[in-house]
């Protein structure tokens, strides 16, 4: 992958990489700081990268990387209720927003990733490091507890 490509792959990636942070991250400054990181430590790794294909996987699980060590450096999660509403989904609808604020990381997470961002369920499995097993198990929990969330 060469310079151009390495571009053109971060910028179409920008927006969902921002979405991510933000999921996991409580200010925008942090997700940025987060972002910014995990472009700079891509370039650094990129001959590291076996194959091109998974480079918004690759560049993804660095970014989630990044982003639990801003984490353990500040000491804190994400408080979800503060979050702007930036990082709200597009549609007026803000209950759909609060259930997948109430869910616990790794469920929100996964969720994210595959229902919001589009990765399959070996891709999420890729990026988050688990078994396709795992995600499976947890995307149906968050259903579930979206379900209940939602009705409730």
């Amino acid at each position: 992958m060469n310079k151009t490509e390495f571009q053109t792959g971060v910028l179409s990636a920008e927006r969902m990489l921002y979405r991510v942070a933000k999921t996991m991250l409580r200010s925008d400054e942090d997700c940025a700081d987060a972002v910014q990181e995990a472009i700079l430590k891509a370039w650094i790794a990129l001959p590291r990268l076996r194959e091109e294909r998974y480079f918004s996987t690759w560049l993804t699980r660095i970014l989630i990387n990044g982003c639990r060590a801003v984490i353990r450096r500040n000491g804190r999660m994400a408080d979800m209720e503060t979050l702007p509403e930036t990082a709200a989904p597009e549609k007026d609808d803000t209950s759909l927003y609060e259930a997948l604020s109430a869910l616990p990381e790794k469920l929100r997470l996964t969720v994210e990733l595959h229902y919001i961002e589009g990765y399959s369920v070996e891709e999420t499995a890729r990026i988050l490091g688990v078994p396709a097993g795992t995600v499976k198990s947890r995307l149906s929990n968050g259903r579930k507890l979206l379900r209940k969330f939602m009705e409730d």
